[in-house]
């Protein structure tokens, strides 16, 4: 909790900030000095408290999930970050915007917090313990997903359609949307936190790398959901793109972004 507590100290700082420096990473998505300045305090401070760990975030230094994944099974703890997880909303002044900080341990993601202050929300998880929406423990609330079983009566969340209309999966995904009864484009982390607390029950993204999902797999899967790449095959955060839901509907919806692994979709 420290990390977070100090993490929000800087990004609330420099939150509407005018003089806030921002320009473009090379895949034209916008980086600012506060992603930078919070990044480099957290690894300073895990480089002062856990010098054995391994440190990797999407600013200085992040992997694609396949390398994780052989660190992750070689046994390397590896603490992976995302300073401000939705900078083009903290950039443009929205508040749904976090710090993600998660841990890998014995080859899969042990603890995490995700703290998002403009929004005066926090998640955080441990393998073993539960899902907990809380600034600490005192006072937590314990998470759980929804009791939903019919795709019918099931609520979808998404970031947008331009990842899957590059892939050229954009219309499984449409189809999805007609399916369930209701589908909003909350996105980033945002999707997954809903889904833990039973808000909703489906959570997708096309494009991921693991700065994005470490912190967020343990409270999915803590609160009682399931977390895979859309193929359903490959354990979150390990894949490259994300499906997250209640667990009771994971098999109906993998279908619909991922037609070559099980065939036609079902309601």
């Amino acid at each position: 909790m420290t990390l977070a507590d100090q993490a929000d100290q800087l990004t609330l700082a420099r939150y509407k900030a005018a003089d806030l420096d921002i320009h473009g990473k090379d895949d034209d998505t916008p980086v600012t000095d506060a992603d930078t300045d919070t990044e480099t305090l957290l690894r300073d401070q895990l480089k002062r408290t856990r010098p054995e760990d391994a440190v990797l975030g999407e600013e200085f230094g992040s992997v694609r999930p396949r390398e994780l994944t052989k660190r992750a099974l070689a046994g390397e703890r590896i603490w992976v970050l995302d300073p401000i997880d939705g900078t083009a909303n903290y950039v443009r002044g929205v508040p749904v915007w976090a710090t993600l900080i998660g841990l890998v341990a014995d080859s899969r993601p042990a603890v995490s917090v995700v703290s998002a202050p403009a929004l005066g929300l926090r998640w955080f998880a441990a393998a073993g313990y539960g899902a907990w929406q809380g600034a600490g423990l005192e006072g937590a609330t314990k998470l759980a997903v929804s009791k939903t079983k019919k795709l019918g009566d099931a609520f979808l969340s998404y970031s947008d359609t331009c990842g899957w209309e590059e892939q050229g999966r954009v219309a499984g995904l449409l189809r999805l949307a007609e399916d369930v009864q209701r589908s909003r484009g909350f996105g980033d982390f945002w999707s997954y936190m809903l889904l833990a607390e039973g808000a909703i029950d489906i959570a997708t993204e096309p494009d991921l790398a693991p700065h994005d999902m470490v912190a967020l797999a343990p409270i999915v899967t803590e609160a009682g959901g399931t977390f895979t790449d859309t193929s359903g095959k490959v354990p979150g955060p390990f894949g490259a793109d994300a499906l997250a839901t209640n667990g009771r509907l994971h098999h109906r919806v993998v279908p619909y972004l991922h037609p070559k692994n099980s065939g036609k979709p079902t309601t």
